[in-house]
Formats: structure tokens, sequence, C-alpha cells
């Protein structure tokens, strides 16, 4: 493991510098609705997630950790769960979260270019393989990572239309900006580019993994505790927040009518115990590692 980490430590991609530089930050203000809104689809299969007691168990695009730590409870104090992250910021504060619990650590590293081989009984992603630039060799890379006849499960987002707490706001604000041009720098393909079951199955099929399985989760997702915080989030993150911050000083000069257009869709939207929720859809997809 600890070659991994001085590789990435001596040298960065663009990606992974843009990552720590720009979004990073805008990710650690908004931890409350990331981990709080997103978890409520990993919550919905975790009880059926093939762990075992015992199991060494990796985590790729760990994020803050809570999944880390959950699947630590699931392997017990003989099994391990390492946390893999390319975001400095993410993994301190990991760290401090899982401090005190000796099955689990973490690790920074980026899985398209390296991850520990043969390793691991289990291997886990929660919406973090859809921002893979090169999806083919993140996902070999996490079949490798496993023992002959291992398990992998990631979840991802499925298509635009089943999703309106993310596309909705990028039509709002394509009223008012321009769509971001080629050489926009952004956070990799995107929340929808493993949406296409047919596609992503034969992703995956090249990465070497055999018994593919898709299983669609239906589930409320938060995005802020009242109409402020959900379009600070919305224009931060996602694919609103890439067209917002494209497009620079013309779209602060547009903010006030941005932020009203907002105001209007989301004001519409459910609210519940703890702010506003909105329908979602992810793909929950498990595959093996045939050796």
């Amino acid at each position: 493991m600890s070659d991994i980490e001085s590789k990435e430590a001596m040298e960065d991609s663009a990606f992974v510098e843009f990552w720590n530089s720009v979004l990073a930050p805008k990710f650690v203000r908004f931890r409350h609705i990331l981990v709080g809104g997103l978890s409520r689809h990993s919550e919905a299969i975790f009880p059926t997630l093939p762990v075992r007691q015992g199991d060494r168990v990796l985590d790729v695009g760990c994020g803050f950790g809570d999944t880390a730590i959950k699947l630590a409870a699931m392997v017990g104090p003989r099994g391990t769960v390492t946390g893999v992250d390319c975001c400095d910021a993410f993994l301190e504060i990991a760290e401090d979260e899982a401090a005190g619990l000796p099955n689990v650590g973490f690790l920074r590293g980026d899985a398209e270019t390296s991850l520990p081989d043969g390793r691991f009984d289990f291997v886990f992603a929660r919406f973090g393989t859809m921002f893979f630039a090169n999806p083919v060799a993140g996902l070999r890379n996490m079949r490798r990572a496993l023992k002959p006849g291992g398990l992998m499960v990631h979840i991802v987002w499925r298509n635009r239309a089943d999703n309106p707490w993310l596309s909705m706001a990028k039509d709002i604000v394509l009223r008012f900006l321009p769509e971001p041009g080629q050489d926009a720098q952004s956070c990799g393909p995107g929340p929808f580019s493993m949406a296409d079951e047919a596609m992503v199955r034969k992703m995956m099929e090249v990465a070497g993994y055999d018994r593919i399985e898709f299983r669609r989760v239906d589930a409320p997702v938060f995005i802020g505790r009242d109409v402020e915080d959900a379009i600070a989030f919305q224009l931060a993150i996602g694919p609103a927040g890439e067209v917002f911050r494209e497009a620079g000083p013309v779209a602060e000069q547009k903010r006030t009518q941005i932020e009203a257009a907002l105001a209007e869709a989301i004001s519409r939207q459910k609210m519940s115990a703890d702010g506003i929720v909105m329908a979602s859809s992810s793909w929950v997809i498990t595959a093996r590692n045939p050796g």
C-alpha cells in the first residue's frame, strides 16, 4: 500500500489536482448533504452486501469515510477495511471520523492508476466510478485488487430523467448561461456517465468481470436544509455547479436571476424532517473477479 501512496504523492494527474484544489473544498462545505443525502442509496443495499466477518474490504473513492466505517462494522475485529481516495481533505476527515477503530485505514491513491493487487475479498464504491476519466482502467484495477472469486459492488446514478435533483438545476442555469466548452475543467465524465446498462456491462466485461448484475434503487435524496442551502449546493457541485463555475464573471452578473429561478423551482419540492428532498435513482452493480 505504501508504494501507491508514495507514487501518488510524487506526481498527481491534472484531474487529481483539480479535485484537490477546486472541488474538494466545495464538497467539504456541503458534506452534510453529500453524506446525509447520498447515504440513503447505500443504506438501501448495505444489509444485502456480500460482506462477511473477517473479510478484507477495499472502499474506492471513500470520501469522508462513512461507508468505510459501516463496512468495518460488518467485517468485525477479524476483518479490515481500507479506504482509498485522491483528495487530501476527504482523507483527513475520514481519519478523524474513524479514529479509534483498529480495523479501518485510509490510503491516498488514484484507482485509475494503481490499487493493491489481489488482496481483497470485496471491493466497494459509492458514486465514485462515474468520475473515472478512463473507466475501463479504473474498473480493471478494482478487479485486480480482488482475490480470485472476490466480489465488487459499485453504485452509480441512473439517467437524468430519473434524477431531477441534479438535472433540474442544470436545466434552469442553462436558461441564463452557456454550456461549458470542450476545454472546461470538470470532475470527470459526470454523474450520468454510467447510466446506460448495456454500455457499463460491456465496460465491465472488458475489465474482466463476470456475473454482472444490475439492480435499480429509487430513493428520495436530501438536497439542502432549506431553499437557500439547496441553491448554494446546486451552484457549487454537480452539473449546474459546473455550468456556473465555467461561466465565470458572467455567472456572477446573473447570480440574482439564477438564484431566483432556482428558488422558485426548489420551493415546490417536498419537505422532510431534515429539509428538502427530491427523487433520485441509482444502479447497484454487482460483479465477480473470475480469477
